[in-house]
């Protein structure tokens, strides 16, 4: 059963956790360009200004490529990702379980890679939903838009 309570952060928790918590609350298709270009940037501070650059239209590369690059990184990768449903109602308790199992079973990846994956996988059913082509995610994923 998942732990419910409220609790502060531990005030030494990794700075890559409130990187996660951050991502946690990008759309799919932020979250599937970001996962794009970590391939190439190491770091996910650059790697998220890049992709906010891209969506504006003034970073010289463009949105589409990076979310296509993405979805085929998800694509090859997310088999290879557990999820559990059993997760910690914690964000930042879920976050931390979800980068160690990303960690493993993709030990090849950066940094960037490694909390773009993460998000991805703790926001599978969107993520899955976007990156198969099945249009843009609901702004509540489980109440289908219209």
């Amino acid at each position: 059963m998942p732990d419910t309570r409220f609790a502060l952060p531990p005030i030494d928790d990794p700075p890559s956790t409130e990187v996660g918590i951050i991502l946690l609350g990008l759309d799919a298709r932020r979250l599937l360009a970001g996962l794009g270009f970590a391939r190439i940037a190491d770091d996910p501070a650059l790697v998220t200004q890049a992709v906010d650059l891209a969506r504006h239209e003034v970073a010289g590369f463009g949105f589409a490529d990076l979310v296509a690059a993405g979805r085929a990184r998800w694509r090859a990768v997310r088999d290879l990702v557990e999820t559990r449903a059993e997760t910690s109602a914690s964000p930042r308790r879920a976050w931390a379980e979800a980068a160690a199992r990303v960690t493993a079973a993709v030990p090849e990846a950066g940094p960037a890679s490694v909390a773009y994956l993460t998000a991805c996988s703790l926001r599978r059913g969107e993520v899955d939903r976007v990156a198969d082509g099945d249009g843009e995610a609901d702004v509540v994923p489980e109440v289908p838009a219209g």
